[in-house]
């Protein structure tokens, strides 16, 4: 009896746990579907953008064939528009003809010139046309004492890469003697000009003073003879000097550029030479006349080459 009542109620768990009729819900069925295939990350389709970037990192870097170098210009190759001193230094009467067209090309350089100052301003805060002219006498002089003692490394610091060509040049067997006696009239600003190269940020200042000075200047060859002046007579000298700095550069300076000479100046005066004159051709087959203690010739001819100077 206990037999069948256990059989019975296992019969009875099982159907109410399992019922008939009904799949077991841990029953997995295989089911056979398509196969799917992953694209790799290199077959995918990229962008445009992506492809640039991708071409960019795998090409091998070349050197460029278009090497750009830099260079530097320290200062132009002439003056820019240069000052017109006005014949006679402007002594003309206003009410002549040619006085009154001084007058107009002078009030057309002045206004010129102003708008160049404004630009010079702007990069040289401290630059004034009233202190200015002092400076630049003071460069003048000491440019001129530095060539004639050939200093050459502190004359390329006053004087442009243009001016230093045209101030030694031929004076290598030479003895120059120059100095600056006194200031007849006090130097003065006539002219401003400021310019671009290359592009329009290059910019460069140039000034031009007038100067009447009265200087000494002798020139000796290499023999020690003479050549042009003399130390001993001052002479007036009238000049427009003209100085130019890099406005761009921060550390840059005003340094002589060039003088500018008027079509109405007197000419210079020629420079004496020295040349020799021959002395009579000797036959020295015949007998010569004796000569005296003083190397004279009895006949009267010296029979020796003269130097003297010809101007």
């Amino acid at each position: 009896v206990a037999l069948g009542v256990f059989a019975a109620a296992l019969c009875l768990g099982s159907s109410v746990l399992h019922p008939a009729g009904v799949a077991p819900a841990c029953l997995l069925v295989p089911v056979r579907t398509k196969k799917r295939f992953s694209v790799p990350e290199w077959a995918r389709e990229l962008t445009p953008e992506q492809k640039e970037k991708r071409l960019k990192s795998l090409r091998n870097i070349f050197p460029d064939e278009h090497v750009e170098r830099s260079f530097y210009l320290a200062c132009t190759a002439d003056i820019m528009d240069p000052y017109v001193p006005p014949e006679g230094d402007a002594r003309l009467s206003s009410l002549s003809k040619d006085g009154l067209k001084q007058k107009m090309e002078k009030l057309r350089q002045t206004a010129t010139s102003q708008l160049a100052l404004r630009k010079v301003k702007d990069h040289v805060p401290d630059f004034s046309t009233k202190t200015f002219p002092e400076k630049a006498q003071e460069i003048f002089i000491e440019a001129h004492n530095c060539l004639t003692n050939f200093n050459k490394q502190k004359l390329h610091s006053l004087v442009t890469e243009r001016c230093y060509p045209e101030m030694v040049r031929g004076n290598r067997y030479k003895t120059i003697r120059w100095s600056f006696v006194e200031s007849l009239e006090p130097p003065r600003v006539v002219h401003v000009r400021c310019d671009s190269i290359v592009n329009r940020g290059n910019l460069y200042g140039q000034v031009t003073v007038r100067m009447h000075t009265r200087q000494t200047l002798a020139i000796y060859d290499r023999f020690g003879r003479l050549m042009y002046g003399g130390e001993q007579v001052p002479k007036d000298v009238l000049e427009y000097v003209v100085f130019e700095r890099y406005l761009v550069n921060p550390y840059g300076t005003w340094r002589m550029h060039g003088k500018i000479v008027p079509e109405w100046a007197p000419p210079k005066d020629p420079v004496v030479k020295t040349v020799m004159i021959p002395g009579p051709t000797l036959d020295p087959s015949q007998d010569q006349e004796p000569w005296g203690e003083e190397g004279q010739n009895v006949c009267g001819g010296s029979g020796l080459d003269m130097a003297v100077p010809f101007q």
